[in-house]
């Protein structure tokens, strides 16, 4: 990936290909500088956590594969037996290892429109990942949480009013982590000004949503990617991480490629169809668990259980294998999500790991 690939915010909708695009506006027009990137290269505390793509394609991978943390999750070292028994009582309880955990937090889209591409509106790529972050956070279910943050206030998830649209020139080359880190250096620098300092910390994440056919890999060496299109290399669906700058500090993000394809998409026959369903149900997953293990030393399971290194989301994250129309194969990997209700809104989206009923649930 070369640092001159076009970013461009635009400020008002534009038309590509002869069909208007619902481009959300945004307060200046900016493309990832060479600053921008040499910010992205000294980043330090740098977390990363994916969610591997189901078994059905791709690579086989764990989420300690494709985990990256300061404290380092190298080995499971952990004693098996839990901390006030002879044994592992609830083998799939969470741990606690000190570290900071999202009390609150604004959530602020960035989506990315290939010049030329098929993808022309938010509603059409993507559903309505904002308006389901909003239901969220509004929700019985986000208070599963209580327990992680040590609070339990109603609205303390919320969304920015104003998300960030970016139209770029696609490149040769997949995108890096090192091109998402720039361009979110480049999105929170843009928004700041002398009213509003940067939106940083562990008040704020930044959510990238990627259109259809664009992938992303770990870094320059393309080995370890999202990559439907070249199954060698296609080991996640997603990922959340932080990360602190020397000027803006400390940053949560997450990178949400195009999630209805064949490795990440939901089951079908979901109550909003697998294109949006998909979308939130992977979209919930990385904020669940930035909330409670932004830097990779929160909670996650440290037990000898099968379980060591998985997050709130990654133990809930259940499969579905149903007959495949069409075969071969005889057989289609789907993700299972539950139906669930959210402020009056009826969506699909996984359960979620809950300490105080030793199981994955829906509800506090």
């Amino acid at each position: 990936m070369k640092n001159s690939t076009l970013l461009c915010v635009t400020t008002a909708s534009v038309v590509l290909m002869g069909a208007a695009v619902d481009l959300p506006a945004q307060s200046t027009n900016l493309t990832p500088s060479p600053a921008d990137y040499a910010a992205a290269a000294a980043v330090t505390n740098v977390t990363r956590h994916a969610l591997p793509v189901n078994p059905d394609v791709g690579q086989v991978a764990t989420v300690m594969d494709l985990s990256a943390a300061p404290g380092g999750r190298a080995a499971s070292t952990a004693d098996s037996a839990a901390p006030d028994s002879g044994g592992p009582r609830f083998p799939g309880d969470l741990q606690y290892h000190g570290g900071a955990v999202v009390v609150s937090m604004e959530s602020h889209a960035i989506y990315l429109y290939a010049k030329g591409g098929t993808c022309t509106t938010i509603a059409g790529c993507w559903g309505n990942p904002e308006g389901f972050l909003r239901d969220l956070g509004k929700s019985d279910m986000i208070h599963i949480l209580d327990q992680y943050t040590g609070t339990t206030a109603n609205n303390r998830y919320t969304v920015a009013e104003e998300p960030t649209s970016v139209k770029y020139t696609p490149p040769a080359n997949p995108f890096t982590d090192a091109d998402m880190v720039a361009l979110v250096h480049a999105v929170v620098v843009s928004m700041a000004d002398d009213d509003h300092p940067s939106q940083t910390g562990y008040g704020h994440e930044y959510h990238i949503f990627l259109p259809p056919g664009q992938d992303e890999c770990f870094d320059s060496t393309f080995s370890v990617c999202y990559s439907p299109d070249n199954l060698r290399t296609f080991f996640f669906c997603a990922y959340h991480g932080s990360m602190d700058f020397t000027d803006i500090g400390h940053v949560l993000y997450s990178v949400e490629p195009f999630q209805n394809v064949r490795g990440c998409r939901s089951r079908p026959g979901s109550p909003n169809g697998q294109l949006v369903d998909s979308t939130n149900n992977v979209l919930s997953h990385e904020t669940f668990e930035t909330i409670t293990d932004p830097d990779g030393t929160a909670w996650w399971n440290s037990l000898n259980n099968g379980l060591f290194g998985e997050e709130i989301g990654d133990e809930c994250s259940f499969l579905i294998r149903l007959l495949n129309p069409n075969p071969p194969p005889p057989t289609r990997v789907y993700f299972d999500p539950s139906n669930v209700t959210l402020n009056g809104r009826p969506y699909a989206i996984q359960p979620e790991y809950n300490n105080a009923d030793h199981a994955c649930t829906t509800t506090p």
